[in-house]
């Protein structure tokens, strides 16, 4: 990524946002000035655009928020999910000129300016949703600055769409080691703790750990490169396995650890690219969605219950599995417990015989919604019925 440190928003330039299907949207920059080459992605949410932008799971991607208002509560210094913005680029039609909100210690242009993020505003977010809903995600760039000027003024985005057109794409990308923690680090259980948990963190939010720990949970964090030995040899009650960017296909390492703590039978709980990594354990297969899930406000349904629970979503790629029957993996049998009632895709997976589920949605979500925060809660039964099964067995 090429960028120039210039204060976009004294002084626009114009800004182009090429797709790699040759559509062009025309705008003004926001934050950096420069070139930033991503995988064009919409999310869907009018709020917690800060818990988004810093979500590693954005990592390589150009988010493009379909609210047309974006900025009025500037940022802050409290609700970032990670210690950086992760986001390849930012599209946006009318940011707030102004940040109204107590807590709010710079706009949101500043934000992205500091952190050297390129963006582009005063574009036709409804129009550009509309394309990527249609034609899929696909490989996008933003370009603006003297670089650009003249080609952008002229209309000549031939040399801008080669540029998109040879960058790398999504599909068969193992990003988990670049936006995971590099040494472990301990989150303290909050309370009289219950259970000692490692969490993998394959690009987890700040919000995880402390869900897990206010649950009277004491969590080690672990970098996603942890062999299943490392993990096991801090004697764990369970094992949670965060969410993350890129294609769980190709996130082989994950996949052997996943299946080395399933063999070992101590409990699990995956969280969306955990969910897909259980699900490669399985014997399942994985595939790239047209355009994914990502949002605040999509209907899932447990199948067990009935119930149905209103998520954040965050992700490209899905499990692939039969819904109306449990099915044999090589942990004996497990089923389906969730699917999108938008689109009939997997929302959850239930072992039946070792202890172990997930969910693709985001039960943590920092800007809600909060509908399955219980998740966590069964997670911490799943451990003291395994705790219990133990002591049973040892008895005997």
């Amino acid at each position: 990524m090429n960028r120039e440190r210039s204060r976009s928003g004294e002084s626009r330039s114009p800004a182009v946002l090429v797709l790699e299907d040759g559509r062009i949207f025309q705008g003004s920059s926001f934050g950096a000035l420069g070139e930033t080459l991503g995988e064009a992605v919409f999310a869907t949410g009018m709020t917690g655009y800060q818990e988004t932008l810093t979500d590693p799971s954005y990592h390589r991607q150009i988010v493009v928020m379909t609210a047309p208002h974006i900025g009025n509560t500037g940022l802050n210094d409290e609700d970032d999910e990670s210690t950086r913005i992760w986001v390849a680029g930012y599209v946006i039609r009318d940011p707030a000129p102004i940040a109204s909100n107590w807590r709010a210690r710079r706009t949101l242009e500043e934000g992205l300016y500091e952190a050297d993020v390129i963006g582009i505003c005063d574009v036709d977010t409804r129009a550009v949703t509309r394309h990527l809903r249609d034609r899929g995600a696909m490989r996008a760039g933003i370009f603006s600055g003297p670089a650009f000027e003249s080609m952008i003024r002229d209309a000549n985005f031939s040399e801008l769409l080669e540029r998109v057109r040879t960058s790398q794409g999504m599909s068969g990308r193992n990003l988990t080691a670049e936006v995971s923690c590099l040494a472990p680090y301990e989150v303290s259980c909050v309370g009289l703790k219950r259970h000692s948990v490692v969490a993998v963190d394959l690009g987890m939010k700040s919000m995880t750990p402390r869900l897990l720990a206010e649950r009277g949970m004491q969590v080690t964090v672990v970098p996603a490169q942890t062999s299943a030995q490392e993990v096991l040899e801090l004697s764990p009650d369970g094992v949670f396995f965060s969410n993350g960017p890129g294609d769980p296909g190709a996130a082989r390492a994950a996949v052997d650890t996943m299946s080395a703590i399933l063999q070992a039978q101590v409990p699990v709980f995956g969280i969306c690219f955990g969910h897909q990594i259980l699900g490669r354990a399985l014997g399942l297969s994985t595939y790239k969605m047209q355009f994914g899930h990502r949002g605040l406000n999509q209907p899932v349904q447990d199948l067990r219950t009935r119930k149905v629970a209103v998520t954040a979503h965050n992700h490209g790629f899905a499990v692939a599995a039969e819904v109306d029957r449990p099915f044999q993996t090589p942990f004996g049998l497990a089923e389906v417990s969730h699917v999108n009632l938008n689109d009939g895709v997997v929302e959850g997976l239930r072992c039946l015989e070792v202890p172990a589920f997930s969910v693709q949605y985001h039960p943590e979500a920092a800007a809600g919604t909060h509908d399955a925060v219980d998740l966590f809660e069964d997670f911490a039964t799943m451990m003291e019925q395994a705790r219990s099964r133990r002591s049973d067995h040892a008895q005997a």
